[in-house]
């Protein structure tokens, strides 16, 4: 996943922030510079050889996580060596761009044919009917939801019972840290790895927090004299912005408690934004702002995202997906650690789930190739390829044992991170309809609760109207 994986504020996602809605209108009304710019302006890249064979048919594949692009450029050139009748020409673009482009190439016809998907915007696309539903393309047809982590696949159908997305890979969320730091403190990372956490006193992950925070005259969180008003050393960092999602922020916590985004796994109607556990959660979350232990609202911007403040040492801890491993992990001056979420009340950590999948334009007159193609690189053999090179963990077991392996020769322990999904500890991404008028409603109600001015009760009423959205 992302980054990411959530198309939100880069400190939630693997990048940038959400695409625009779109509606039918807005998508089959577009102007001829946006035409243009699906068109003229999308840079192509081509695995193996930069033509296609005579006879071969075209078809065009889109990313959007240059970090992803090494291992899918080599599991599709294993696949055209093994099809040389399909040439496949890869394009990456950044975040902001993909989707740009992406709707461009949906309003002029000059879209790709498959396509790295996400969440976020799948319900949007079916339901303008820009992605194709799969399960008549013949090459998909053995391609089942038992290849993939449990509960993969049904996030990638829609409603109508239909799979819309192959899913391509899966992330989690873990502590990061740098065992250097960890060291001078006289920590160990046992001292970590056995943390619990509750919304009344935070547990002994609030405590690890009130530690690790240091003011500017070199008091602890946890010692007398201590200013919570001039940190030097924040406990746990924070990116730019929180939203709805919280998918590397508060959301683990909240799904510590058993609290539940809907009514239902998936395409749920009804919000708990209401519930008690979340509103003590969120009170307890922003809470360690007027503590002193995690910065206040706007401290950091983009250009300090967590991973930074922990390299620098403005923060000790920072919560991170899966798709930032190999950012992390190449941090200069840092020598990364992983740890596990805290354990909450009841009684295991808990990480939100998701996961990328690749999806079909409708309007490609080359399904059959390209369901070709995502049918290969969810076999054993492109998993593997990907695993092999993945900065992220490919959706099969195949995928996720060889993606631990590559990791751990590399010197990293990620099991903090699949360990959530191989015992059932996960929380999925909320999958509903109407994302964006969520995001619009309940972005001000997060934001005002980081700068204090509101608290956890408060979110009932911000509830209520997202609710209305589906009646």
């Amino acid at each position: 996943m992302t980054q990411n994986r959530l198309p939100l504020p880069p400190s939630d996602s693997p990048a940038g922030a959400p695409p625009r809605g779109l509606s039918r209108r807005r998508l089959l009304t577009g102007t001829a510079a946006l035409a243009a710019g699906a068109a003229g302006t999308v840079a192509l890249s081509s695995c193996g050889t930069s033509a296609a064979p005579p006879g071969a048919t075209e078809i065009d594949y889109w990313l959007w996580d240059a970090n992803q692009l090494p291992a899918y450029s080599a599991a599709i050139d294993a696949f055209m060596a093994q099809n040389p009748d399909v040439f496949v020409r890869i394009t990456q673009l950044g975040w902001d761009d993909y989707w740009t482009k992406l709707t461009a190439g949906f309003v002029a016809g000059a879209g790709p044919d498959a396509f790295a998907d996400h969440l976020a915007r799948f319900p949007e696309f079916v339901s303008l009917g820009v992605i194709a539903p799969l399960d008549d393309l013949a090459p998909l047809a053995d391609v089942t939801a038992e290849r993939f982590q449990d509960g993969l696949q049904e996030l990638w159908t829609g409603q109508d019972g239909k799979r819309y997305g192959v899913p391509k890979d899966y992330d989690t969320i873990a502590v990061m840290y740098d065992k250097g730091m960890l060291e001078e403190e006289g920590l160990t990372e046992d001292d970590l790895a056995s943390l619990d956490w509750n919304p009344e006193d935070g547990g002994s992950f609030e405590r690890l927090l009130a530690r690790l925070t240091i003011d500017e005259n070199g008091v602890r969180g946890d010692e007398e004299g201590f200013d919570p008003t001039r940190i030097a050393r924040y406990g746990m960092g924070a990116d730019a912005g929180i939203d709805y999602v919280g998918q590397s922020t508060w959301s683990a916590f909240a799904f510590s408690t058993g609290w539940t985004f809907t009514d239902a796994d998936t395409w749920g109607t009804t919000f708990h934004y209401d519930d008690d556990r979340f509103a003590a959660t969120i009170d307890w979350y922003f809470g360690l702002v007027d503590k002193g232990f995690f910065p206040p609202f706007g401290m950091f911007g983009d250009s300090s995202p967590v991973q930074t403040q922990v390299q620098s040492g403005k923060a000790a801890l920072g919560l991170a997906g899966s798709w930032m491993i190999t950012t992390w992990a190449n941090l200069e001056g840092v020598d990364l650690g992983i740890a596990p979420l805290p354990t909450g009340p009841i009684g295991t950590p808990m990480s939100m789930f998701n996961g990328l999948g690749d999806s079909i334009a409708a309007q490609s007159e080359n399904k059959e190739e390209a369901a070709r193609l995502i049918a290969f690189l969810a076999s054993d053999e492109a998993q593997r390829i990907i695993g092999e090179r993945a900065p992220f963990f490919p959706a099969t077991d195949v995928g996720t044992e060889t993606a631990i392996a590559a990791y751990a020769e590399r010197g990293l322990d990620v099991t903090p991170f699949t360990d959530r999904v191989a015992a059932g500890e996960t929380g999925r991404y909320p999958l509903v309809e109407n994302s964006a008028a969520i995001m619009s409603i309940m972005q001000p109600a997060f934001d005002q609760c980081w700068m204090r001015r509101i608290d956890g009760a408060d979110f009932a009423a911000y509830n209520e109207r997202v609710n209305a959205l589906f009646e």
